[in-house]
């Protein structure tokens, strides 16, 4: 799964990366190491503009956890931040954004949290760790958007519309799966343009091939999202780890 990440790169640079052809430079946040549910994260997706035809590739700000189309409320975007790429195409809250509404959450990395072995059954130690590309590239995860319209306001209020998005995710590769048997399914720059076509009614939800990620455990504080910084990514050593655990 995909409960946390870090998100600092300067969005100019994201537009380059991703080859984004719209961009407000005035829709920006801040660079964030510690992002939870509900936050706000940028989005890569390809959408024609209001009263053109053709898409276009653009880089968006929306909120993390998912608001399906028919839902009578926003609450539960914080138990829909991850679809299972099993049953994305399926299940009612996602089928209908990933059959055209296909986007890329790019990330510095992302946390995950293991259960470490220990004889006290009743608080088992929790150990994060911090998953990114071994390149230092920002990781472009796979993921859904959806339009939500608040029918409590009028149409052309400021909050008459909601836009929220969600990782897919997958099973674990090797490296990973000792830490948790789910991984964000990311895709490489060659599987962008497919993911991210709004007519293909359909995309590859296969895993890349294993051997493009790093992992590293990181300091307990990023488990607090009162934190937040860059230390939150940091290697801890193996005197670290010793001392902690």
């Amino acid at each position: 799964m995909c409960g946390r990440f870090a998100s600092s790169t300067d969005p100019a640079e994201l537009v380059r990366h991703f080859g984004v052809r719209q961009w407000d430079p005035t829709e920006t946040i801040a660079p964030s190491w510690n992002v939870a549910p509900t936050a706000r994260a940028y989005a890569v997706l390809d959408r024609a503009p209001r009263g053109e035809r053709r898409p276009v590739r653009q880089l968006r700000v929306l909120r993390w956890g998912l608001v399906p189309a028919w839902a009578s409320g926003p609450e539960s975007a914080a138990k829909m931040v991850n679809a299972r790429a099993e049953t994305v195409h399926e299940k009612p809250a996602y089928r209908q954004a990933f059959a055209s509404r296909r986007c890329l959450i790019p990330v510095d990395g992302y946390y995950e949290w293991q259960t470490a072995p220990t004889d006290d059954v009743s608080r088992p130690p929790r150990r994060p760790y911090f998953v990114s590309r071994a390149d230092g590239a920002p990781l472009a995860l796979a993921g859904l958007y959806e339009f939500w319209r608040n029918r409590q306001v009028p149409g052309d209020h400021p909050d008459a519309w909601l836009v929220t998005c969600t990782v897919v995710t997958t099973a674990a590769e090797p490296l990973l799966a000792p830490v948790h048997e789910r991984m964000p399914l990311y895709l490489g720059p060659d599987r962008w343009d497919a993911w991210l076509d709004p007519h293909a009614e359909s995309a590859d939800l296969t895993p890349p091939p294993p051997g493009d990620l790093r992992i590293h455990a990181v300091p307990d504080e990023v488990g607090s999202i009162r934190n937040n910084h860059p230390g939150l990514t940091r290697r801890l050593t193996e005197d670290d780890l010793t001392t902690l655990f």
